[in-house]
C-alpha cells in the first residue's frame, strides 16, 4: 500500500521546516518513510524495538509509515523489498540489520535521490548512514542493578558472539556491577547465536545450577528472564523491558530508544540540512540508542537513586571506558587520563577484572 508522509502541515509536524538548504542532501520529493524488519514486528526484542519506534515516529510527524516484516539478510532479497518500497514513493528507507550493508549500499548509489539509514551496518555515503548506540552505558547500569539485587555477588551473563558490540557490554556490566560491590564477579557463556531460546535457556539454567542469582543478556529473545524467574532468581534484559515477561525476575533492562535518535535525524533530511556521518553514527544515551527501564522491587531504593545518578552523569558524558582501566590479566587496557577510542570500542577483545568467560 502506498503510504504518504508528509502533507501540507508537514511544516509543523517537523518543527517549522518547509524549504530545503543547500548544505545538506535534499530529497526531490515530498519525504516518505519506509521501515524495513529483520524478523517479526513482535518478536519481543530487536525489530519490536524498531516497531514501537515507528509507532512514536507516526505520532510526531501525524502520517503512517510503511514497513515491510521478516526480510532476511540475503543481498537479493533486501534489493527486491526496497526496490519495491521506492517504487512506491518512499525516498526515507530505514533498514534494521547488520546483513542489509551490502544491498544498502548498492541501493543507496542506484538512487542517489533516496535517504537510507541502516542501524547495526557498516556501509556509508553521500545518502546512506549506518548507526547503533552505545549500548555499554545502559548495560553498565543494568550491571549496578544486578550488583544490588544480588545476594552472594555471582552474577552470570549470556551473550551470543564475543564481538567487540558484545564484549563492551559485558564489560561494562561487570565495571557497573563493581561500582555496587567492588567483589562482584560476572560468568559468561556464549551461545553462538543471537536468538536460540533452546541454547538461552541451557545456558542460563547452567549458570543458575552454580549458585549465580543475576543474570543479564546480550542476546534477543526473553528467555533469560523466563528461566530466571522459573528459579526465584533474578535477571536483567536486553533490547525492550522484559518485565513483560518476567516481572518477578527482571530488574533492569537496557531497552532501545531509536525514536529519540530517528526523528530528529528524519527532520534533517527533510530540511534539506542532513549530513550523513561518514563513518556512521554511534549513539549516545543523550541522543536517544539505548537506555534503561525499571526497576524491580529487589533494587533498594538508595541504589536505584544512586544508579540514576549515574546515568544523568552518563548524560552529561561521564565515559565508561575511561581510565585507568586493565584487563583480567593486569595488562593495562586504557591509561590514567584517557578514554578508549570508539575505533578500539569496535575490535574489543579483552575483558575486565572479575569476568570469567569460556575457554
Amino acid at each position: 500500500m502506498r503510504r504518504r508522509f508528509l502533507a501540507v502541515a508537514i511544516s509543523m509536524a517537523l518543527s517549522g521546516i518547509t524549504t530545503a538548504h543547500a548544505d545538506g542532501f535534499a530529497l526531490k520529493a515530498k519525504p516518505r518513510i519506509a521501515m524495513v524488519y529483520f524478523s517479526s514486528k513482535t518478536d519481543g526484542g530487536w525489530s519490536q524495538s524498531f516497531d514501537e519506534a515507528r509507532a512514536k515516529m507516526e505520532t510526531a510527524f501525524g502520517e503512517k509509515i510503511a514497513y515491510v516484516e521478516n526480510v532476511p539478510e540475503v543481498t537479493s532479497v533486501v534489493e527486491s523489498t526496497v526496490e519495491q518500497l521506492i517504487k512506491r514513493g518512499n525516498n526515507i528507507i530505514i533498514g534494521t540489520a547488520f546483513g542489509y550493508a551490502d544491498a544498502f549500499k548498492d541501493l543507496a548509489k542506484r538512487h542517489p535521490d533516496v535517504a537510507f539509514l541502516n542501524a547495526a551496518g557498516t556501509a556509508n555515503g553521500p545518502n546512506l548512514e549506518s548507526f547503533y548506540g552505545r549500548t555499554y552505558e545502559s548495560q553498565y547500569l543494568c550491571g549496578m542493578a544486578a550488583a544490588a539485587a544480588s545476594k552472594t555477588g555471582k552474577l552470570g551473563f549470556v551473550a551470543a558472539n564475543p564481538f567487540g558490540v558484545v564484549n563492551w557490554t559485558i564489560n561494562a556490566y561487570e565495571l557497573g556491577a563493581r561500582k555496587v560491590n567492588p567483589n562482584a564477579q560476572l560468568t559468561v557463556v556464549f551461545t553462538g547465536s543471537w536468538d536460540d531460546p533452546v541454547k538461552e535457556r541451557a545456558a542460563a539454567t547452567a549458570l543458575a545450577d552454580h549458585g549465580i542469582d543475576v543474570i543479564g543478556q546480550h542476546v534477543d529473545s526473553p528467555t533469560i528472564q523466563l528461566v530466571a524467574q522459573e528459579r526465584g532468581i533474578h535477571g536483567t534484559g536486553h533490547h525492550r523491558d522484559m518485565r513483560s515477561f518476567a516481572p518477578k525476575a527482571t530488574v533492569c533492562s537496557s531497552v532501545w530508544v531509536w525514536d529519540r535518535f530517528l526523528i530528529p535525524e528524519v527532520r534533517k533530511i527533510a530540511a534539506g540540512s542532513w549530513q550523513p556521518a561518514p563513518n556512521g553514527v554511534l549513539i549516545e544515551m543523550k541522543d536517544g540508542g539505548t537506555d534503561i527501564a525499571g526497576f524491580g522491587s529487589a533494587v533498594p531504593a538508595d541504589k536505584q537513586a544512586l544508579i540514576l545518578a549515574e546515568r544523568d552523569a552518563i548524560i552529561k558524558g561521564k565515559q565508561i571506558y575511561a581510565g585507568p582501566l586493565s584487563d583480567n590479566d593486569g595488562k593495562p587496557r586504557v591509561l590514567a587520563d584517557q578514554v578508549l577510542p570508539d575505533q578500539d570500542l569496535w575490535k574489543m577483545n579483552w575483558f575486565v577484572k572479575g569476568v570469567i568467560t569460556q575457554k
